[in-house]
């Protein structure tokens, strides 16, 4: 059983927005910090943004001022509003339980993610 579900990725102009969303089992969801990572082609996993259990969040200093991550407790969700969009922000865009304080560490293996792409 996949425990996280990602969607909302697509293709967009340089400038465009973008809400992705990260659904997870109420369990799951509760007690974890959730981060989004990104893989582009040919690159490492990195952190893009990632959201404590209480609310305190993280960003990448590539996205900072640009995406918003948060979390909906009632509907067991993440989401990542990405706002003007550049060609280097094209990746697979993953979401996971965090299991260290530097987000280098997490829980379950990597899903599918969901494909953003940014044309210039």
């Amino acid at each position: 059983q996949v425990p996280f579900v990602e969607s909302g990725g697509g293709l967009v102009q340089a400038g465009g927005s973008l809400r992705l969303s990260c659904a997870a089992s109420a369990s799951t969801f509760s007690i974890n910090t959730i981060g989004w990572y990104r893989q582009a082609p040919g690159k490492l996993r990195e952190l893009v943004a990632g959201i404590t259990s209480g609310g305190s969040t993280n960003y990448a200093d590539p996205v900072k001022g640009r995406f918003t991550i948060s979390r909906d407790n009632a509907k067991n969700t993440v989401y990542l509003q990405m706002n003007n969009l550049k060609p280097e922000d094209t990746a697979v865009y993953h979401c996971n339980a965090v299991l260290s304080a530097d987000f280098r560490l997490v829980q379950y293996q990597w899903g599918q993610g969901t494909q953003v792409t940014v044309s210039s």
